[in-house]
């Protein structure tokens, strides 16, 4: 018999990962693009979408969203003009 696995939110999960301390080292050392990966993920599954759903609206390949919720690339600002629309919400941009 097959269990149901435990389902919890990005925040959730996020706080969880954050106990360990190598993870948090890391999470910090790439923070800009981890808060990047972890709004559009949120967006994403606000709208009850999967890589491939979003991909196919910004008529890329599903990696390209794997590598950026991954923090396996540094998406350009296209890009994320591109999620945002496909997402129907908004980039909002902060230097200093």
């Amino acid at each position: 018999m097959k269990t149901n696995p435990k389902t919890i939110s990005v925040s959730e999960l996020k706080k969880e990962l954050l106990k360990n301390k190598n993870f948090k080292l890391e999470y910090e050392s790439k923070l800009p693009e981890s808060q990047i990966a972890c709004q559009v993920i949120e967006a994403r599954l606000k709208q009850n979408m999967s890589q491939v759903e979003l991909a196919n609206k910004i008529h890329s390949g599903q990696a390209v969203i794997s590598r950026l919720e991954s923090l396996n690339s540094k998406p350009s600002l296209s890009l994320l003009i591109k999620i945002a629309k496909a997402l129907d919400t908004k980039i909002n941009l902060s230097i200093g």
